[in-house]
């Protein structure tokens, strides 16, 4: 993390997943298609991107929205989201995966208000809209 960028971004998204390639497709993404305004963090997995998100709040950067995988080694999407959302009520999410149960996808929105999920390959229109939607950028 750019220490430069939390001193002038005051919001952050978060993109979390496991393989290196889907994290850097999807910020490059963003970056694009979103623009500036943000501070744009990765983790590859549930535990690193808390360590960022708890880093990102201390240093008084909101963090207003995490896109994560389902499927990761450690911990699956849909327990990291319901844990984000226990102590970081405000935050919104987003999950993208191509293996998630519907259990899963059930718990996810009931237990942590995930806005949408997307399987892989997303859809870039109908994700970049959610994000939208997501950072009330609609």
């Amino acid at each position: 993390m750019n220490s430069s960028q939390i001193k002038t971004e005051k919001n952050a998204i978060l993109c979390v997943d496991d393989e290196p390639i889907l994290l850097l497709s999807l910020v490059q993404e963003l970056k694009r298609e979103i623009g500036g305004g943000y501070t744009y963090e990765t983790a590859q997995n549930p535990e690193e991107a808390m360590e960022v998100i708890d880093d990102l709040c201390q240093s008084g950067v909101e963090v207003i929205l995490i896109l994560s995988d389902w499927l990761m080694p450690g911990m699956r999407g849909d327990e990291f989201l319901i844990k984000v959302h226990q102590k970081y009520p405000h935050i919104k999410s987003i999950l993208i995966s191509g293996h998630a149960d519907r259990d899963a996808i059930n718990r996810v929105k009931e237990e942590a208000k995930t806005y949408a999920i997307f399987s892989k390959p997303w859809n870039t229109k109908e994700l970049l809209d959610a994000v939208r939607f997501c950072c009330n950028l609609t």
